[in-house]
């Protein structure tokens, strides 16, 4: 896996197309240069399409912190964060634009073999960008989106159910036509691999199913069977099938976090990571803080050394900022281990990873939608995934004086073992989803699944939220302004039909009922 280009749109010039009548037939012969394609290659536009995907998700440095600002994996000091203190205002559907560039990339295949695994890609990313989407509002334009080109540009609404079982079908075709397709050029991911493409869509899958564990009910969408139906496909292996990018040493291209001759970031002095990422690993002697955190300098003032988890103090993101720069400043916080600032590659980030699955596969056990395998051995395999991630890219010389190593790994998991009541054991799985998504999964996933399952347990502090009311925490975004300006009619009669008309972030989506 290697980093793509800057992400370079076709979108100004498809839609400049669209009006040209035939009185330009002339002009455009005289100035149409024979030398170059008039259009751009399949494998051209899913480099395209790839790079708006991932990197455009994964931003660099203050931009990279915000989904785990919101997922209070740390606290922020340079100033008063609106995630930190659960402020959601409107978003935007840029995500889908670089939708209008899957269907050219069908169309330019240059064999039926390469149209059959270019739908399948497209397919693939249809689900990915409409699931992100309604995840942070609920109804949004489906049926009828990124239709410019054909004159839609007001699209209709469709319901949150209508989306979600959309995306359902569209994951189900790209694992029938990837499991037809062939390899293709343009992918930084997977290489044009399609058997791991077919993996990571039925993983995914899986994903967006327990997403749906409120609606097991509902005989249309038919979830616990969807569910067993998609487990028995081939699935994701371990951490190499990873929905992944990596890095280099040069500007733009390297780890979002990183501070090097390479790349700058003035923004490494401000984060205090929270209790919730460390407190987990100190109560259960969990190494992988030693990866994560740098110890607090009042701990070793006090006496203690970089190997004791004595020496790791966490905020509660959710204290008044002044307590919180007050504590840094003290001494009394952590800050993200060197590593991260000092790797050009300090590791792969992972929109989708191995052990995301492997938890997902533990939930539904516990749950009782699949069975065959016990619970506890995929949640296994989740930890020791994560944990032997971190010992392929973090090296030892970073574990103050802790590291991880095989017989360690192996042991680890029977410490934390699964136990108690069906609801004890699904916050066990989501502590540990927690800590292995830490500077992963930067689409506001720990949010998500904190506000699908409750876990962790975050602090509802009335004189910091800065949601209204400050007495709960926030559930969604708000439609984009544009869509107010532009599409008024659509987004008002789906706020009619979901929420009484109130677009604020009180309001319960289908999703969640």
């Amino acid at each position: 896996m290697t980093k793509h280009i800057s992400k370079i749109s076709l979108i100004a010039a498809l839609a400049a197309g669209v009006g040209f009548s035939s009185c330009t037939k002339k002009f455009e012969e005289i100035n149409t240069n024979p030398n170059k394609p008039s259009t751009a290659s399949s494998e051209w536009l899913a480099t395209n399409i790839l790079t708006s995907v991932t990197s455009k998700d994964i931003s660099q440095a203050t931009g990279f912190r915000q989904p785990f600002t919101l997922g209070k994996y740390i606290g922020w000091t340079e100033q008063v964060s609106d995630y930190q203190y659960n402020k959601l205002t409107r978003v935007d559907f840029s995500r889908l634009l670089v939708l209008r560039d899957v269907n050219p990339m069908i169309k330019n295949a240059s064999s039926n073999e390469l149209k059959t695994t270019f739908e399948a890609f497209g397919h693939f990313i249809r689900a990915w960008q409409f699931f992100q989407t309604t995840m942070q509002v609920g109804d949004i334009p489906y049926s009828q989106a990124v239709q410019g080109a054909t004159g839609g540009i007001k699209a209709k609404y469709d319901t949150q159910k209508d989306v979600f079982k959309g995306i359902l079908s569209e994951l189900d075709q790209a694992d029938e036509l990837f499991s037809k397709g062939v390899n293709f050029s343009g992918d930084f991911v997977y290489q044009g691999n399609v058997d791991k493409w077919r993996r990571l869509a039925n993983s995914f899958q899986l994903y967006v199913l327990i997403n749906l564990y409120k609606k097991t009910a509902d005989a249309d969408l038919d979830v616990i069977n969807k569910f067993k139906t998609v487990a028995a496909r081939p699935l994701m292996r371990d951490y190499t099938d990873n929905f992944a990018v990596t890095y280099t040493a040069s500007a733009g291209y390297c780890y979002p976090w990183s501070s090097t001759p390479a790349q700058l970031n003035s923004f490494l002095d401000y984060p205090a990571l929270s209790s919730y990422l460390l407190d987990p690993m100190k109560a259960t002697a969990d190494k992988r803080l030693f990866y994560m955190a740098e110890p607090s300098a009042a701990q070793i003032t006090a006496g203690k050394t970089a190997s004791d988890y004595d020496a790791y103090l966490g905020v509660d993101p959710a204290d008044e900022l002044g307590v919180i720069v007050s504590n840094k400043k003290a001494g009394k916080s952590c800050a993200v281990n060197k590593r991260y600032e000092e790797m050009y590659n300090a590791e792969p980030v992972g929109l989708f990873n191995y052990w995301d699955l492997q938890f997902i596969l533990a939930e539904a056990t516990v749950r009782g939608w699949i069975t065959g395998t016990d619970a506890q051995t995929y949640y296994a395999n989740g930890i020791k995934g994560h944990m032997n991630f971190l010992l392929k890219y973090a090296p030892a010389s970073y574990a103050h004086g802790m590291p991880l190593d095989d017989a360690y790994i192996n042991a680890f998991p029977a410490t934390v073992a699964l136990t108690g009541t069906m609801e004890n054991k699904i916050k066990q799985i989501i502590t540990q989803k927690f800590i292995a998504g830490f500077f992963q999964n930067s689409d506001f996933n720990a949010w998500y699944e904190n506000r699908r399952t409750g876990y962790p347990v975050f602090t509802l502090n009335t004189s910091t939220n800065l949601n209204t009311p400050s007495s709960v925490m926030p559930l969604r975004w708000m439609y984009p302004q544009k869509e107010l300006d532009y599409n008024a009619e659509n987004v008002s009669a789906a706020l009619k039909t979901q929420f009484d008309g109130n677009d604020d972030p009180g309001q319960v989506m289908w999703l969640l009922k």
